[in-house]
């Protein structure tokens, strides 16, 4: 009789550790699905190409001053395109999950984007027009005192351009 007990259990154990596994196995693959969608959908050019965009930007550097722990500061950055074709801004991320990326195109803000950001996002920025970068620090996230640099990346399908880095500094007191 305790054994028919113990075999239940054993088998809803396994039962339940197969189940955990395939819902694991679904979600990863809708999560690559979503990252081969994203790949498929952005334009590439080469540097040999005569029409293509062209990624720039006045300033890649901002000092925030000091700041307290508690505070938050961010510093703006602009990337215009000055190509014949769309610019393509994607894969955003940050140095620490206490700094975040977040781009405005056309009045449209996207999601904030921190240092584990991954997903499927993609901003376009038209020729002759420009985004916005806002680099937003928040030291309460990672407590830390003193100077400190964090930076953002993103990345291009400017040829010439393809990884942009912006970096704030602070004093934290």
């Amino acid at each position: 009789m305790k054994n028919l007990g113990t075999e239940k259990i054993i088998f809803l154990i396994i039962g339940g550790l197969t189940l955990f596994a395939v819902i694991l196995i679904v979600i990863f693959s809708i999560n690559e699905q979503k990252q081969a969608q994203t790949a498929s959908a952005l334009l590439t050019y080469s540097a040999t190409d005569r029409e293509k965009p062209k990624a720039v930007v006045s300033s890649t550097f901002s000092d925030l001053g000091k700041m307290k722990v508690q505070d938050e500061k961010t510093a703006q950055f602009e990337i215009e395109n000055k190509g014949e074709k769309p610019l393509q801004l994607y894969k955003i991320s940050s140095s620490c999950d206490c700094t975040f990326g977040q781009l405005t195109i056309n009045d449209v803000k996207s999601p904030e984007f921190s240092m584990h950001a991954s997903g499927s996002w993609v901003g376009e920025v038209a020729p002759g027009k420009k985004a916005a970068l806002s680099v937003i620090y928040r030291p309460s996230i990672m407590p830390v005192s003193g100077t400190i640099t964090r930076d953002v990346y993103v990345q291009t399908n400017d040829p010439e351009k393809s990884n942009l880095t912006f970096t704030v500094k602070a004093f934290v007191e």
